[in-house]
């Protein structure tokens, strides 16, 4: 009796002590799932300074009439804390993504967060298009230095961020990689597959026997003798060494360009093409760098010379659809829009499902002024949007201009905002050139007289008050009017 009793015993406390440890479980798991484990970083970058250097140089400008009316304690403080709010928001602004979200972080994101009750955040899935913009910084012998401009846009929100430094490559790395390509438009994809750092790609270059340009214009004449010849003799189809070795002077090539590295980029160009001269895909990128040189240069041949590598690309390509919409896209931005719409009809020819070829007749018709067919191309690319990013994109668009076509109102509004956009953005760039010139003028004044000094002081005064104003303009004037978005 006693051991059974022992028995009963011991099964309650270990019973006990099961289900003591299942709570324990259940109350850990609960937690977890509460209160997930935070997210990591991997990428962060800083925003584009544009706008707080804007402000900065108006409040200097303020500083300095202070200084003039002989404040000069006022000045001090306004200069001084002035430059030290710059400092701390360019240090604390920043874009982070965690692999799944973009979100904005610092000063503010916390004046967002207050105001509207969240920060500035946007999911991967929600993008609806990534666009770079390249400004031309700095040109010495055949190289160029680029300076990209990221823009990512989706439910209604934009995210700016330029270049610069390791942070900036690893951002394009981590975000665009899980973006998919028909949101990306030509130069995004291209920073996304080609954006590396400069040192890596001349140490890959000189390991391919690809000249510094001091080298390759002393060798010029020498290069193209050996062009024609091995053209000449290159009848058999390439080895596989010589493939692989093609396919390596290809990414360096891109590479190359992507630097701002031109005539290193044309000669790794020239290797590949000996030996993959019908790949559509690599004439296309030579094309492309064609279109660089000639912006680079200035020289209006080039630029004919990428128009005829574009078709050349396009008759080996005619049945790949997404080499037809890059070539339109190119054609279009080369200013060829009757080029561009027949790469477009040919990359629906070969793909009805073609998204990008839609939104590229769209911007055909709208250069040529046709609003039925904008509206008749947009309403086909929100119906095969791979998702509902895309989808709601292409909806926004062909209501806007549905609207611009059925509402005359809002069409004279809606000149009259264009109109007006156009003028502030004229009369904030000469109100700068004014400024700058004024400024000069009144620090060098009181040397010659004062009243030159003084009318430097009241034109300067006068130009930044037209630039300010201008720059409000502007950003009153961005947004298009409302439109009912249909849903989607």
């Amino acid at each position: 009796m006693s051991r059974t009793l022992i028995f009963v015993v011991r099964e309650k406390l270990l019973s006990n002590s099961s289900q003591d440890q299942l709570h324990q479980a259940l109350a850990e798991a609960t937690r977890g799932i509460a209160a997930p484990p935070r997210s990591r970083k991997l990428a962060r970058v800083r925003i584009s300074p544009a706008g707080y250097f804007a402000g900065a140089a108006l409040l200097t400008f303020v500083s300095l009439i202070l200084l003039r009316a002989h404040r000069d304690l006022a000045a001090l403080i306004l200069i001084a804390a002035t430059w030290f709010s710059v400092a701390l928001l360019l240090t604390s602004d920043r874009l982070n993504f965690d692999g799944r979200m973009l979100s904005r972080s610092g000063p503010v994101a916390l004046l967002f967060r207050l105001l509207r009750g969240g920060a500035p955040r946007l999911a991967v899935e929600d993008v609806e298009r990534v666009e770079v913009t390249t400004l031309r910084t700095l040109r010495r012998g055949g190289n160029v230095r680029y300076r990209y401009r990221i823009e990512i846009s989706g439910k209604g929100q934009m995210f700016v961020f330029a270049s610069g430094g390791e942070s900036f490559r690893r951002m394009v790395k981590e975000l665009l990689l899980p973006v998919p390509d028909y949101k990306l438009d030509a130069r995004a994809r291209e920073l996304r597959d080609h954006l590396v750092d400069a040192k890596a790609v001349r140490a890959q270059a000189a390991d391919l026997g690809i000249a510094p340009v001091s080298v390759l214009e002393e060798t010029n004449e020498t290069i193209k003798i050996e062009e024609k010849h091995r053209r000449a003799n290159h009848d058999q189809e390439a080895s596989p060494d010589e493939a692989e070795r093609a396919a390596q002077l290809r990414k360096v090539a891109n590479d190359l360009r992507i630097v701002g590295r031109l005539r290193e980029s044309a000669e790794a160009f020239r290797r590949a093409l000996l030996v993959s001269a019908q790949d559509a895909w690599l004439i296309y990128e030579y094309a492309r760098l064609l279109r660089s040189q000639a912006g680079a240069f200035g020289d209006a041949r080039l630029l004919s010379r990428a128009c005829a590598a574009l078709k050349l690309s396009a008759t080996r390509g005619a049945d790949d659809a997404r080499l037809l919409e890059r070539i339109g896209e190119s054609f279009l931005e080369y200013g060829e829009p009757a080029r561009a719409a027949k790469s477009f009809r040919l990359a629906l020819e070969t793909d009805e499902a073609s998204y990008r070829a839609h939104l590229g007749l769209a911007e055909v018709a709208l250069s040529e002024g046709k609003l039925a067919h904008v509206i008749h191309h947009y309403n086909d690319a929100a119906r095969i949007a791979p998702d509902r990013a895309t989808a709601r994109m292409a909806r926004r668009e062909a209501d806007y201009y549905a609207r611009l076509n059925d509402d005359e109102d809002y069409l004279a509004s809606e000149l009259r905002r264009m109109n007006w956009l156009e003028g502030a953005n004229r009369v904030q760039h000469l109100a700068a050139r004014v400024s700058f010139a004024a400024l000069l003028v009144a620090l060098i004044g009181p040397s010659v007289a004062q009243v030159v000094a003084g009318l430097g002081w009241a034109l300067a005064s006068s130009s930044v008050i037209a630039w300010s104003g201008a720059l409000i303009t502007k950003r009153l004037l961005t947004s298009r009017g409302r439109v009912a978005e249909s849903e989607v």
